[in-house]
């Protein structure tokens, strides 16, 4: 029930008999009506829509026309749409699923029938989204794994000029910790510096685990001062936190950090990942806890 309340519905339908129905049968769900197809692209843009209910026939914009648009946008084209539809026979049927639908429901609606779709919906939307996480996300961290940090981070890397920076980024001695401590606990600082790290990045980089203790960040800076303060904010808030364990106890790790630059000579991401990483070395080996920058 709890679970139900943080799925938000948006129902588009002009007739507001139909809206108070779809209400009081999806009522355990957080249902936001709309009488018009040019109003629900406003509140797709502003709201996280997990399912649309879309009436066929309005006067403004029909059904099909509107999920024609939401489906041409990519944070709107995999919500999933169920149509409401009066028309049953076969060809109505097939332009549902031929535009994208997801399902159709008829009017009247009859209660069960409008729950178990939108139900099955929302739980395939969830299977899609946990297998999604699986195939790109490192399973520890949870923050983008090898193959989708070079995904994103190739077109970002064509698309950019010397505003595009790249960190390869180390935890210091944390084969130490594993020894001393054990993996377990290696494992939960792994975890507490990656979110660490996340949260101290801009909301565009693009950052992932590239193996073992090795994380990689993405991003664009107006000015190589605002890099560095990005930086400086990783070292820093890294340093200061402490890591709790299960018996109490905390511990705390520093991280070392290799800064490359978008130059012209760097004509591949592999190529810059390349020269972060010789900076990466560079700053393990001046005593960790730091930053190396070579400049141009």
């Amino acid at each position: 029930m709890d679970d139900n309340k943080n799925k938000t519905i948006l129902v588009i339908d002009d007739t507001e008999r139909n809206l108070d129905m779809a209400r009081s049968i999806l009522q355990d769900y957080d249902v936001i009506p709309c009488t018009s197809g040019v109003d629900a692209l406003k509140v797709v843009r502003d709201e996280q829509i997990h399912l649309i209910l879309l009436n066929t026939h309005m006067p403004d914009m029909d059904g099909y026309t509107l999920c024609r648009k939401l489906k041409q946008y990519p944070n709107t084209q995999e919500i999933p749409i169920i149509f409401i539809t009066a028309e049953t026979d076969e060809k109505s049927i097939e332009k549902v699923y031929d535009l994208g639908g997801a399902d159709y429901v008829t009017q009247p609606f009859k209660a069960k029938e409008l729950l178990a779709r939108v139900r099955v919906q929302l739980q395939v939307q969830e299977m899609i989204r946990e297998l999604d996480m699986m195939a790109t996300r490192d399973v520890l961290t949870r923050v983008l794994n090898r193959k989708r940090f070079f995904e994103l981070g190739e077109p970002l890397f064509n698309a950019s000029g010397s505003e595009l920076y790249v960190l390869m980024i180390d935890i210091d001695y944390l084969k130490k910790i594993n020894d001393q401590y054990g993996h377990d606990v290696g494992d939960i600082v792994l975890k507490t510096v990656a979110n660490v790290i996340k949260d101290v990045l801009p909301p565009d980089a693009i950052f992932g685990r590239m193996g073992g203790e090795d994380f990689s960040v993405m991003y664009t800076a107006q000015t190589h001062e605002l890099s560095m303060d990005i930086v400086s904010d990783i070292l820093k808030t890294v340093a200061e936190t402490q890591i709790l364990l299960k018996d109490g106890s905390a511990v705390s790790c520093t991280i070392s950090i290799g800064i490359g630059r978008k130059y012209p000579e760097f004509n591949s991401l592999g190529s810059l990942l390349q020269e972060a990483d010789i900076t990466l070395c560079q700053a393990k080996e001046s005593g960790r806890n730091t930053s190396i920058f070579r400049d141009r």
